[in-house]
Protein backbone atom coordinates (compact mmCIF):
# COMPACT_ATOMS: atom_id res chain seq x y z
CA UNK A 1 0.00 0.00 0.00
CA UNK A 2 2.75 2.33 0.69
CA UNK A 3 4.36 2.15 -2.34
CA UNK A 4 0.64 2.66 -4.15
CA UNK A 5 0.71 6.32 -2.33
CA UNK A 6 4.04 6.54 -3.14
CA UNK A 7 3.49 6.56 -6.73
CA UNK A 8 0.11 8.45 -6.63
CA UNK A 9 1.85 11.36 -4.58
CA UNK A 10 4.68 11.41 -7.61
CA UNK A 11 2.34 11.44 -10.14
CA UNK A 12 0.48 14.32 -8.66
CA UNK A 13 3.72 16.04 -8.34
CA UNK A 14 4.47 15.69 -11.69
CA UNK A 15 1.06 16.74 -13.39
CA UNK A 16 1.13 19.95 -10.75
CA UNK A 17 5.01 20.74 -12.33
CA UNK A 18 3.49 19.98 -15.67
CA UNK A 19 0.24 22.78 -15.28
CA UNK A 20 2.45 25.50 -13.99
CA UNK A 21 5.52 24.90 -16.84
CA UNK A 22 2.23 25.38 -19.18
CA UNK A 23 1.02 28.13 -17.16
CA UNK A 24 4.84 29.82 -17.11
CA UNK A 25 6.49 29.42 -19.93
CA UNK A 26 10.40 29.33 -19.62
CA UNK A 27 10.83 32.29 -22.56
CA UNK A 28 9.30 34.04 -25.48
CA UNK A 29 10.77 34.79 -28.90
CA UNK A 30 10.23 37.78 -30.87
CA UNK A 31 11.07 37.25 -34.48
CA UNK A 32 11.80 41.07 -35.85
CA UNK A 33 12.88 41.62 -39.35
CA UNK A 34 12.74 45.15 -41.49
CA UNK A 35 14.85 47.93 -43.18
CA UNK A 36 18.41 47.77 -42.67
CA UNK A 37 19.06 51.43 -41.39
CA UNK A 38 15.78 50.52 -38.66
CA UNK A 39 17.18 47.36 -38.08
CA UNK A 40 20.70 48.41 -37.46
CA UNK A 41 18.66 51.35 -34.80
CA UNK A 42 17.14 48.20 -32.85
CA UNK A 43 20.89 46.25 -32.32
CA UNK A 44 21.71 48.96 -29.09
CA UNK A 45 17.64 48.71 -28.11
CA UNK A 46 17.71 45.02 -28.19
CA UNK A 47 21.43 44.69 -26.67
CA UNK A 48 19.30 47.25 -23.58
CA UNK A 49 16.44 45.08 -23.09
CA UNK A 50 17.84 41.97 -22.80
CA UNK A 51 19.68 43.26 -19.81
CA UNK A 52 15.68 43.84 -18.25
CA UNK A 53 13.42 41.46 -19.50
CA UNK A 54 15.30 37.55 -19.43
CA UNK A 55 12.23 35.63 -20.54
CA UNK A 56 12.14 37.18 -24.06
CA UNK A 57 14.81 36.33 -26.95
CA UNK A 58 14.32 38.72 -29.68
CA UNK A 59 15.95 37.05 -33.06
CA UNK A 60 16.59 39.30 -36.48
CA UNK A 61 17.99 37.59 -39.57
CA UNK A 62 19.74 39.39 -42.82
CA UNK A 63 17.51 42.25 -43.60
CA UNK A 64 14.31 41.39 -45.68
CA UNK A 65 14.02 45.16 -46.43
CA UNK A 66 10.82 47.26 -45.58
CA UNK A 67 8.26 45.29 -48.25
CA UNK A 68 9.27 41.98 -47.32
CA UNK A 69 9.12 42.16 -43.58
CA UNK A 70 5.72 43.70 -43.73
CA UNK A 71 4.49 40.12 -46.26
CA UNK A 72 6.14 37.94 -43.89
CA UNK A 73 4.75 40.00 -40.61
CA UNK A 74 1.52 39.27 -42.22
CA UNK A 75 2.02 35.14 -43.29
CA UNK A 76 2.65 35.05 -39.54
CA UNK A 77 6.62 34.49 -39.83
CA UNK A 78 7.09 37.13 -38.25
CA UNK A 79 6.28 39.25 -35.07
CA UNK A 80 7.37 42.52 -35.34
CA UNK A 81 8.48 44.61 -38.45
CA UNK A 82 10.28 48.01 -38.70
CA UNK A 83 9.34 49.80 -42.41
CA UNK A 84 11.30 53.10 -43.53
CA UNK A 85 7.89 53.65 -45.54
CA UNK A 86 4.50 54.08 -44.61
CA UNK A 87 2.17 51.48 -45.26
CA UNK A 88 0.63 50.69 -48.45
CA UNK A 89 -3.82 50.44 -48.59
CA UNK A 90 -3.42 46.98 -49.20
CA UNK A 91 -1.25 46.04 -46.71
CA UNK A 92 -2.89 48.36 -44.01
CA UNK A 93 -6.23 46.06 -45.62
CA UNK A 94 -4.28 42.76 -44.50
CA UNK A 95 -4.33 43.92 -41.27
CA UNK A 96 -1.00 45.68 -40.79
CA UNK A 97 -0.84 48.38 -38.30
CA UNK A 98 1.82 51.16 -38.63
CA UNK A 99 3.02 53.40 -35.04
CA UNK A 100 5.63 55.34 -36.50
CA UNK A 101 8.48 56.43 -34.11
CA UNK A 102 10.60 58.50 -35.76
CA UNK A 103 13.25 59.61 -38.75
CA UNK A 104 17.18 58.95 -39.27
CA UNK A 105 18.96 61.29 -41.84
CA UNK A 106 19.69 59.59 -45.26
CA UNK A 107 23.73 60.00 -45.07
CA UNK A 108 24.98 60.69 -48.06
CA UNK A 109 28.55 58.45 -47.77
CA UNK A 110 31.46 58.01 -49.87
CA UNK A 111 34.56 55.42 -49.46
CA UNK A 112 37.27 56.60 -46.76
CA UNK A 113 39.46 58.01 -49.24
CA UNK A 114 37.19 60.43 -50.56
CA UNK A 115 39.28 63.91 -51.23
CA UNK A 116 36.04 66.01 -49.53
CA UNK A 117 33.88 66.23 -46.63
CA UNK A 118 30.82 68.27 -48.03
CA UNK A 119 28.85 68.66 -51.26
CA UNK A 120 25.96 70.69 -52.52
CA UNK A 121 23.22 69.90 -54.36
CA UNK A 122 24.15 70.80 -57.49
CA UNK A 123 27.65 68.92 -57.42
CA UNK A 124 24.87 65.46 -56.53
CA UNK A 125 23.10 66.36 -59.93
CA UNK A 126 26.32 66.84 -62.28
CA UNK A 127 27.38 63.45 -60.41
CA UNK A 128 24.62 61.49 -60.99
CA UNK A 129 23.93 63.05 -64.44
CA UNK A 130 27.10 61.89 -65.48
CA UNK A 131 28.40 65.33 -65.82
CA UNK A 132 30.90 64.86 -63.14
CA UNK A 133 32.72 61.46 -62.87
CA UNK A 134 35.76 62.56 -61.31
CA UNK A 135 36.81 63.45 -57.94
CA UNK A 136 39.20 66.34 -57.54
CA UNK A 137 42.12 64.71 -57.23
CA UNK A 138 41.74 62.80 -60.30
CA UNK A 139 39.38 59.64 -58.92
CA UNK A 140 37.17 58.10 -60.89
CA UNK A 141 33.50 58.52 -58.99
CA UNK A 142 31.78 55.23 -59.06
CA UNK A 143 28.21 55.61 -57.77
CA UNK A 144 26.38 53.13 -55.92
CA UNK A 145 22.36 53.20 -56.71
CA UNK A 146 19.60 51.26 -55.10
CA UNK A 147 16.66 49.99 -57.13
CA UNK A 148 14.16 52.04 -58.73
CA UNK A 149 11.34 51.87 -56.28
CA UNK A 150 13.51 51.56 -53.43
CA UNK A 151 12.65 54.01 -50.75
CA UNK A 152 16.59 56.03 -51.00
CA UNK A 153 16.03 56.06 -54.27
CA UNK A 154 12.42 58.08 -53.98
CA UNK A 155 14.19 59.94 -51.38
CA UNK A 156 17.24 61.50 -53.23
CA UNK A 157 14.56 62.32 -56.28
CA UNK A 158 12.45 64.41 -54.26
CA UNK A 159 15.89 66.53 -53.20
CA UNK A 160 15.43 68.82 -56.39
CA UNK A 161 13.85 69.07 -59.74
CA UNK A 162 17.52 68.45 -60.99
CA UNK A 163 17.97 65.57 -58.74
CA UNK A 164 15.06 63.95 -60.15
CA UNK A 165 15.94 64.05 -64.02
CA UNK A 166 19.46 63.30 -62.95
CA UNK A 167 18.81 59.76 -60.62
CA UNK A 168 16.84 58.62 -64.16
CA UNK A 169 19.98 59.18 -66.02
CA UNK A 170 22.22 56.94 -63.59
CA UNK A 171 19.91 54.33 -63.35
CA UNK A 172 19.50 54.36 -67.34
CA UNK A 173 23.07 53.95 -67.77
CA UNK A 174 24.62 51.00 -68.35
CA UNK A 175 27.56 49.05 -65.83
CA UNK A 176 26.14 51.01 -62.90
CA UNK A 177 26.63 49.47 -59.31
CA UNK A 178 22.75 49.04 -57.95
CA UNK A 179 22.76 47.56 -54.29
CA UNK A 180 19.55 45.54 -53.31
CA UNK A 181 19.77 46.13 -49.28
CA UNK A 182 21.14 48.47 -46.97
CA UNK A 183 23.91 46.81 -46.03
CA UNK A 184 24.64 45.82 -49.74
CA UNK A 185 24.52 49.73 -50.44
CA UNK A 186 27.27 50.65 -47.30
CA UNK A 187 29.85 47.32 -47.85
CA UNK A 188 30.00 48.51 -51.71
CA UNK A 189 30.98 52.07 -51.04
CA UNK A 190 33.37 51.01 -48.15
CA UNK A 191 35.55 48.34 -50.63
CA UNK A 192 34.86 50.10 -54.18
CA UNK A 193 37.82 52.50 -54.63
CA UNK A 194 35.74 56.56 -55.70
CA UNK A 195 32.64 55.04 -54.48
CA UNK A 196 29.85 57.11 -53.79
CA UNK A 197 26.55 56.39 -52.19
CA UNK A 198 23.27 56.61 -49.62
CA UNK A 199 22.31 55.29 -46.67
CA UNK A 200 20.75 55.58 -43.46
CA UNK A 201 22.38 57.73 -40.61
CA UNK A 202 21.71 54.80 -37.95
CA UNK A 203 23.63 52.02 -40.25
CA UNK A 204 26.97 54.47 -39.74
CA UNK A 205 26.90 55.20 -36.13
CA UNK A 206 25.30 51.59 -35.04
CA UNK A 207 27.99 50.15 -37.03
CA UNK A 208 30.93 52.67 -36.66
CA UNK A 209 30.93 52.34 -41.14
CA UNK A 210 34.37 52.89 -42.37
CA UNK A 211 33.39 55.53 -44.55
CA UNK A 212 33.13 59.61 -45.17
CA UNK A 213 29.72 61.30 -44.11
CA UNK A 214 29.56 64.37 -46.30
CA UNK A 215 27.43 67.45 -45.42
CA UNK A 216 25.34 68.49 -48.11
CA UNK A 217 25.09 72.17 -48.30
CA UNK A 218 27.15 72.35 -45.50
CA UNK A 219 25.20 70.69 -42.97
CA UNK A 220 25.72 67.71 -41.21
CA UNK A 221 23.40 64.99 -41.31
CA UNK A 222 21.83 64.73 -37.56
CA UNK A 223 18.57 64.69 -35.83
CA UNK A 224 18.35 67.92 -35.02
CA UNK A 225 19.21 69.41 -38.44
CA UNK A 226 16.33 66.55 -39.51
CA UNK A 227 14.25 68.36 -37.36
CA UNK A 228 15.03 71.68 -38.20
CA UNK A 229 14.46 71.23 -41.51
CA UNK A 230 18.05 72.34 -42.57
CA UNK A 231 19.11 68.75 -43.66
CA UNK A 232 16.52 67.73 -46.60
CA UNK A 233 16.64 64.19 -45.80
CA UNK A 234 15.63 61.39 -43.80
CA UNK A 235 13.94 58.02 -43.65
CA UNK A 236 10.77 56.74 -41.85
CA UNK A 237 11.00 54.41 -38.87
CA UNK A 238 7.76 52.65 -38.63
CA UNK A 239 7.14 49.94 -36.12
CA UNK A 240 5.09 47.37 -37.94
CA UNK A 241 2.64 44.63 -36.19
CA UNK A 242 -0.57 42.79 -37.03
CA UNK A 243 -4.30 44.12 -35.18
CA UNK A 244 -3.48 42.39 -31.80
CA UNK A 245 0.21 41.85 -31.16
CA UNK A 246 1.83 39.17 -28.38
CA UNK A 247 2.07 39.96 -25.44
CA UNK A 248 6.22 39.90 -25.58
CA UNK A 249 5.72 42.38 -28.42
CA UNK A 250 3.93 44.89 -26.58
CA UNK A 251 6.17 44.83 -23.52
CA UNK A 252 9.05 45.35 -26.00
CA UNK A 253 7.34 48.50 -27.93
CA UNK A 254 6.57 49.75 -24.45
CA UNK A 255 10.33 50.32 -23.78
CA UNK A 256 11.17 51.21 -27.41
CA UNK A 257 8.83 53.96 -26.07
CA UNK A 258 10.10 54.67 -22.53
CA UNK A 259 12.61 57.22 -21.98
CA UNK A 260 14.99 54.86 -21.63
CA UNK A 261 14.59 53.38 -25.16
CA UNK A 262 14.16 56.71 -26.48
CA UNK A 263 17.41 57.74 -25.88
CA UNK A 264 18.45 54.76 -27.15
CA UNK A 265 17.55 55.51 -30.36
CA UNK A 266 18.35 59.31 -30.41
CA UNK A 267 22.14 58.19 -30.21
CA UNK A 268 21.90 55.45 -32.77
CA UNK A 269 21.13 58.91 -34.69
CA UNK A 270 17.18 58.67 -34.95
CA UNK A 271 14.82 61.79 -34.61
CA UNK A 272 12.27 60.08 -32.38
CA UNK A 273 8.79 61.94 -32.95
CA UNK A 274 6.54 59.47 -31.24
CA UNK A 275 4.50 60.28 -27.78
CA UNK A 276 4.97 57.78 -25.24
CA UNK A 277 2.88 54.71 -25.85
CA UNK A 278 1.02 52.45 -23.60
CA UNK A 279 1.14 48.93 -25.50
CA UNK A 280 -1.70 47.02 -23.20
Amino acid sequence: MQWIKALISCVCFLMASGAAAHICPAGETIRVNGSGSCLDMMKPLIQAYGKIDHDVRLEMAPPLGSSGAIKALLAGSLDLALSARALKPEEAAKGARATPYGRTPLAIVAEKGCPVTTITTRELEQIYAGKTYRWRNGEAIRLVLRPREDIDTRIMRALSPGMESAMSAALARPGMLVAVTDADAYQTVARTPGALGVTGLTSVLVNQLPLVTLSLNGVKPSPRAVASGAYPLAKEVNFVTRPDPPPAVRRFLNFVHSPQGRAIARKAGVLVTARPAAYE
